[in-house]
């Protein structure tokens, strides 16, 4: 049994598969508690994996995101195998303090260790993903030379304020422009008013 907040049909409005229709699982409950956090995840129902995979089924599209929450404290790589027979690509993203199963098709990786520097779990653990993502709040870009990636975004945080968000994305934009290591990621789910 899992802890689902929510599973809902969207496009992808962040990183690599920007735009990209997906079916996103969120699970319930996190490690941390990041002060930008934009998620109410505490609420959830416990489903089996084959209510998911039956929720699942409802969507046409083949692409899964597991989010949360944080999703590695509750997937398994047997999990993953009975998405895998359904049919689906399985990706995940994660704050990386927890290991993920080998079996998944794409990790994204977005550490939280800059704004909870006081927390030593929030340390990322992993040292390999598809795309590392760095919610940027005007601190100094951590370079994560520990991290192996195939990608690397810098996302501007989103504030609430719309003057602070503005600036935010000129510093990130500057940073890439100086930096082409890394890619500018915007949430457009927010900006197209979508879930």
């Amino acid at each position: 049994m899992f802890p689902i907040n929510e599973i809902f049909y969207s496009l992808q409005g962040e990183g690599f598969y920007t735009g990209t229709p997906s079916i996103f699982v969120r699970f319930s409950g996190c490690n941390l508690r990041c002060p930008f956090c934009d998620t109410e995840h505490q609420t959830h129902t416990m489903m089996s994996a084959d209510e998911i995979l039956a929720t699942l089924g409802q969507y046409p599209a083949q692409r899964v995101v597991l989010t949360g929450g944080e999703p590695s404290l509750f997937v398994t790589s047997d999990f993953i195998d009975r998405l895998h027979d359904a049919g689906y690509y399985v990706t995940i993203e994660t704050n990386g303090t927890h290991p993920v199963p080998a079996n998944l098709d794409w990790v994204t990786l977005s550490p939280k260790d800059t704004y909870l520097p006081a927390s030593s779990a929030a340390q990322p653990l992993l040292t390999h993903c598809d795309e590392l993502k760095v919610v940027y709040n005007g601190q100094p870009v951590p370079l994560y030379p520990q991290i192996e990636s195939r990608h690397r975004y810098l996302q501007p945080c989103d504030t609430g304020n719309a003057t602070e968000n503005a600036r935010l994305t000129a510093e990130a934009i500057q940073y890439c422009l100086a930096h082409p290591e890394w890619s500018l990621s915007l949430q457009t789910h927010k900006l197209l008013h979508i879930q």
